[in-house]
């Protein structure tokens, strides 16, 4: 009975360590985006444009395969924007992908939306950009999914990146 008894301690034990390793393995990110409009000159052209964070293009986004990122969206713009994170996959987790009034609500000027995106099988360079009307011209940006921590890249790693990231913005 006591032998038992042991038995099972031992196995809730490693079963314990062995979900901690597990959790261990992919991390969480927090980004802020901040959707705004902003004076932006190209090519000898002034205009207002919508940016996040001020930038145009947005913030480059990193993860590795398995890792969470959570987006704080902040819509200080006038219209309803939605974000959506192209070539991910969101399995069972469609509300924070997109389509406005298909997959989610739009976030509403003046409101915020916190999206969660689940890198489970993404590897290499992809990106985000907003998927509402015209916001769609200016408001993106570069995700870069590195291996799995641990894992060996299939060809020599990088001594350094640099994203490029082409969009027309003249329409």
């Amino acid at each position: 009975m006591l032998s038992g008894k042991r038995n099972s301690a031992s196995a809730l034990q490693i079963l314990s360590l062995l979900l901690l390793f597990l959790h261990c393995q992919a991390s969480s990110h927090n980004y802020h985006f901040v959707v705004k409009e902003a004076t932006y000159t190209r090519l000898c052209s002034t205009k207002e444009i919508l940016t996040v964070n001020g930038k145009f293009p947005g913030p480059v986004l990193q993860a590795h395969k398995g890792d969470t990122i959570y987006v704080n969206v902040h819509n200080n713009g006038r219209y309803n924007i939605t974000i959506h994170w192209h070539g991910v996959k969101q399995p069972r987790y469609p509300w924070s992908d997109g389509p406005e009034y298909i997959t989610q609500c739009p976030i509403q000027p003046g409101h915020k939306f916190k999206q969660k995106i689940i890198f489970s099988e993404e590897e290499g360079t992809i990106w985000w950009h907003a998927h509402s009307d015209w916001s769609r011209a200016t408001v993106y940006g570069a995700i870069i999914v590195y291996p799995k921590r641990g894992a060996s890249y299939p060809f020599p790693q990088p001594n350094e990146e640099v994203p490029i990231i082409l969009g027309n913005s003249s329409s």
